[in-house]
């Protein structure tokens, strides 16, 4: 009877067998968790008012990003957009679409491509460029988003007869933002956000960007005047 039950362990089907118990064992626990997430937000208010901003608007223009992560700059643009215009609906918002239409019919492209590249290496928007910008687009103040960093990783926490049990999803995200004033060319005002964010999981899924520009921006719009 020993060696019967030596050789029924060692068999495949049991191994398989087991797997699959402590799978719905554990899948009846939590398959998902929700993350746990932690943040960090700081900002300088410098001289933006509310009322300022309110009537002013804000233009976003095309976002920079860290080396790596070019493709993903339209995606912040649009995810940021969306919860600002859902935060704050008394206020005038022109998106990155429809910003670099406005820049174009101006006749401003090639203004606009010289005070991107300049922006990457010094810091600094123009500020005849940026007065010509708030005329095409109607506002007063252009936003800047910067991609500092993101990332995602998987750690295998728990396993059994070499099945994988919970894996922890980790997904960084490091955002920047400034807002400059078309009419003097000043920074008025400027915030950055990291969240991290967790959770146990029997999948392969993770965070998503979206969701982690999300929450991101809620916190960084929470603090704008």
């Amino acid at each position: 009877m020993a060696y019967t039950y030596r050789w029924l362990f060692n068999s495949g089907s049991a191994r398989v067998g087991l797997a699959s118990i402590a799978a719905l064992v554990m899948g009846g626990c939590a398959t998902q968790h929700s993350p746990q997430t932690a943040q960090s937000v700081q900002v300088s208010p410098l001289t933006l008012t509310r009322q300022n901003l309110e009537s002013g608007g804000v233009a976003f223009l095309t976002p920079s990003s860290v080396t790596g992560q070019e493709e993903d700059r339209q995606a912040l643009a649009m995810s940021f957009f969306e919860v600002l215009a859902v935060a704050r609906p008394e206020m005038k918002l022109v998106s990155l679409p429809e910003a670099l239409s406005a820049i174009n019919r101006a006749g401003l492209a090639a203004d606009y491509r010289r005070m991107i590249e300049d922006y990457r290496l010094t810091g600094l928007l123009g500020r005849d460029t940026l007065r010509q910008i708030g005329a095409a687009t109607g506002t007063r103040y252009l936003m800047q988003l910067k991609l500092a960093g993101f990332a995602q990783q998987s750690k295998n926490r728990w396993g059994m007869l070499g099945f994988r049990i919970f894996d922890t999803q980790i997904t960084n995200l490091r955002l920047f933002v400034q807002l400059w004033d078309g009419e003097d060319g000043a920074i008025v005002w400027e915030g950055a956000a990291e969240t991290t964010s967790a959770y146990d999981s029997v999948s392969e899924e993770t965070v998503t960007f979206r969701s982690a520009v999300e929450r991101a921006a809620h916190e960084l719009v929470r603090h704008l005047p």
